[in-house]
């Protein structure tokens, strides 16, 4: 698996984590951002994966979630080599190509 492959799964599964972790808190994407003191539009924009998120965005982000950031990357990084690599690049390269002016990877 080359370097970008598996860069673009893990980014694709860290997504995917924090907003699964959100939603097992129930809250919303509103609530996060005022917590987080990020827009609303930024947290959903991570979670589409419209965007990177920067290590300030992911911090405020699993501070608010009261997670571990590591774990978080840890848990992407086994999802992705644990062959849901090509799964992982479909769903991120369809969310890419669907949004217009993407700020994609």
């Amino acid at each position: 698996m080359s370097t970008d492959n598996l860069r673009v799964a893990i980014n694709t599964h860290v997504a995917s984590i924090l907003k699964e972790q959100r939603e097992k808190q129930k809250i919303s994407l509103g609530e996060l951002a005022r917590k987080a003191g990020l827009a609303r539009q930024t947290i959903a924009f991570v979670e589409r994966e419209v965007q990177s998120p920067s290590l300030d965005t992911l911090l405020r982000m699993v501070s608010v979630l009261n997670i571990d950031l590591h774990e978080v990357i840890a848990r992407a990084y086994k999802r992705a080599r644990k062959g849901n690599v090509t799964a992982a690049l479909q769903t991120g390269n369809r969310k890419r190509q669907k949004t217009p002016g993407s700020l994609g990877t």
